[in-house]
């Protein structure tokens, strides 16, 4: 089984090396709270467990799980710029990581078998996300948990961003952001639902971004960088509001039979 993928090594060496600073300023998503939240809730508080993460860099999921849970972080990703990141986190942090630098459709037969496999923001870069879990499966050990998580571009978000940057859409498998289809995979392998749903709620931050520079499309971004301000801080009720119009992103917690 063979899947394309929307983005190459060179995209993500170009992303990890540019603007690096202002990422590391970049201020974080309040749908991270509500990921992170999916984790305190359905993962096992059990120190010494395996976790991988898929597309790793820049780790900083990775470092939440090892310093919450006591787990051994492991860390996977093809791109060096990005790798480099990651083991910056964890060194930072005082904390070990071990990072392969690999292709997750290699021959990863060397690797061993982890106890939780994960990825945020991974599966939907390609245009078939059934080889793509297939392969996150086969690092599972039996028993274990596969996480999968994926922001929501499409919806109320697909609206504006087809005009501010339609681009993404060529980098972004939108199919993948409607929960209904993920039971392609689960069915396909069997997996053992843990949790699965919209979360996060409405975020003005999916949309905050600008290609095609139109005085109109100037104006509502400056809008979106206005509401942005003011939902984080007078709007947050809103986040318990979840459907796959409005909804930020999307999660999946399973157990391989």
């Amino acid at each position: 089984m063979s899947t394309e993928k929307l983005t190459g090594r060179n995209f993500w060496e170009t992303y990890w090396e540019t603007d690096t600073d202002k990422k590391k300023n970049k201020r974080p998503s309040l749908c991270v709270q509500e990921i992170l939240k999916a984790f305190d809730q359905h993962l096992p508080a059990e120190k010494g467990l395996k976790v991988l993460e898929i597309g790793g860099a820049k780790g900083e999921y990775l470092l939440y799980l090892v310093r919450r849970f006591g787990y051994e972080g492991y860390s996977l990703d093809y791109s060096s710029a990005g790798n480099e990141q990651t083991l910056e986190t964890f060194s930072k942090a005082g904390y070990k990581v071990q990072v392969y630098e690999r292709d997750l459709f290699a021959d990863n037969s060397d690797l061993p078998l982890f106890d939780i496999v994960f990825s945020l923001g991974f599966i939907e870069h390609f245009d078939d996300p059934v080889p793509v879990v297939e392969s996150h499966l086969k690092l599972v050990r039996p028993g274990g948990i596969l996480l999968l998580g994926v922001p929501n571009y499409s919806g109320i978000y697909h609206l504006v961003l087809k005009h501010l940057a339609p681009s993404m859409y060529t980098t972004h498998n939108l199919r993948i952001m409607d929960l209904s289809t993920w039971s392609e995979f689960e069915k396909k392998f069997g997996l053992e639902t843990l949790y699965r749903a919209y979360i996060g709620g409405f975020e003005p931050l999916n949309m905050k971004k600008l290609e095609n520079k139109s005085l109109f499309n100037r104006l509502v971004y400056f809008k979106i960088q206005v509401f942005t301000v003011l939902f984080s801080f007078r709007f947050r009720g809103l986040r318990k509001f979840n459907s796959a119009f409005i909804s930020s992103y999307l999660i999946g917690i399973y157990r391989k039979k």
